[in-house]
């Protein structure tokens, strides 16, 4: 027998608020006790979609829009999502920054730079590359870095099965992430951002 309490038969008690005399301190994230090298685990440098939420954006929204949507949120590539809630492929902010597909997608549609849709101008699903989740769990960031530096791409995507057949996306690997992880100076030397140049400035020679 069901003998949940009727809803106008609850109590709700006030909470007794206190002030913050003598309060100065915020608590803060605990830093890494641990670092990173090549022979860490790789899942600590995935972005788990189960844990952050993805960046995304509808395919119809302009450049303008995109780029904004990249300041608030302080990344530097979002996921597009079309009317029917698919994923269709991402959008960097390097193209949204001087990139010749913003050009190109206003000559071929005789139209201004406001017009211009993330969509049109969007690196598709097609051309994207992959890593399983639990091909990554298994493996370390020197096998990252070995595995994709002949691709030279700033991020990868992480997938997984959607309980139907079919895969998802879980997360992703980004270039800078791991130049940040194993404290390699993105700026010496320039632009070394891609896994090839992340393996050359820590070991100091290509492989």
């Amino acid at each position: 027998m069901d003998k949940t309490p009727h809803p106008s038969k609850v109590h709700f008690t006030a909470l007794p608020l206190a002030s913050l005399d003598g309060v100065s301190g915020i608590v803060q994230p605990e830093a890494p006790t641990h670092s990173v090298t090549l022979e860490s685990p790789a899942v600590l440098l995935v972005t788990d979609f189960s844990i952050s939420r993805p960046h995304t954006l509808p395919t119809s929204s302009s450049v303008d829009q995109a780029l904004e949507t990249m300041k608030q949120a302080g990344v530097r590539l979002l996921m597009l999502i079309n009317p029917e809630g698919r994923f269709t492929g991402v959008v960097n902010a390097r193209e949204l920054i001087g990139g010749r597909r913003v050009t190109l997608a206003m000559q071929q549609h005789q139209i201004g730079r406001d017009e211009v849709t993330a969509e049109m101008i969007q690196t598709p699903r097609s051309e994207l590359h992959a890593l399983s989740y639990s091909r990554v769990s298994h493996a370390s960031v020197g096998d990252l870095v070995e595995t994709l530096k002949s691709s030279g791409d700033q991020h990868v995507l992480v997938t997984e099965p959607d309980g139907q057949s079919g895969e998802r996306i879980r997360g992703m690997i980004s270039a800078s992430d791991i130049s940040r992880a194993l404290s390699v100076d993105l700026n010496h030397p320039p632009e070394a951002r891609t896994f090839a140049s992340i393996c050359k400035v820590i070991r100091g020679y290509d492989l």
